[in-house]
């Protein structure tokens, strides 16, 4: 049973509100500010249901958590590539809602139109990435200390995982 749906706009400021819950720990954003509904409105009309969405997890009547499928790198030879990303409030977190998400968007990742997922992972974010590599991501890349919030430095990894061979 399918335990997400295709996000609307009227989910937006929630969406937000989680996103901007992670800004200050400096763990899964290189956002070093809180960012606004409207400005991101475009990225959020930029997805399209049925081939690169933005779906919504709810608990208890509430926006629990979100995830998205970016086109990567937007040119057309990377179509069956997309960027994954999972945040989920506060309050929900530490109870396997990661896991039980990544394997539901794996699993409809093919019927996007999806052979490859990759996400692009603080390298100090190490619940993350074990979490990915659990589901047999592997580290594709590592850029070293391209990120630079309050004075440190921080590197990226890329993870990557073929879905269709």
């Amino acid at each position: 049973m399918k335990s997400m749906r295709d996000a609307t706009e009227q989910d937006l400021p929630k969406i937000v509100a989680i996103y901007n819950t992670t800004v200050a720990t400096r763990q899964s954003t290189a956002d070093t500010e809180e960012v606004s509904v409207e400005s991101k409105l475009p990225w959020f009309r930029n997805h399209v249901p049925g081939k690169r969405p933005i779906l919504v997890h709810e608990e208890e009547g509430e926006v629990a958590a979100w995830v998205s499928f970016e086109s990567f790198y937007g040119r057309p030879a990377y179509n069956h590539t997309a960027e994954i990303s999972i945040y989920i409030d506060p309050a929900y977190r530490r109870r396997g809602l990661g896991r039980r998400l990544l394997d539901e968007v794996m699993g409809m990742a093919p019927g996007l139109g999806i052979k490859t997922i990759v996400g692009y992972i603080f390298s100090h974010n190490e619940p993350s990435i074990r979490l990915f590599r659990s589901f047999g991501f592997e580290e594709w890349g590592r850029l070293p200390d391209i990120a630079e919030m309050d004075g440190k430095e921080y590197s990226l990894s890329i993870l990557g995982k073929r879905l269709i061979p």
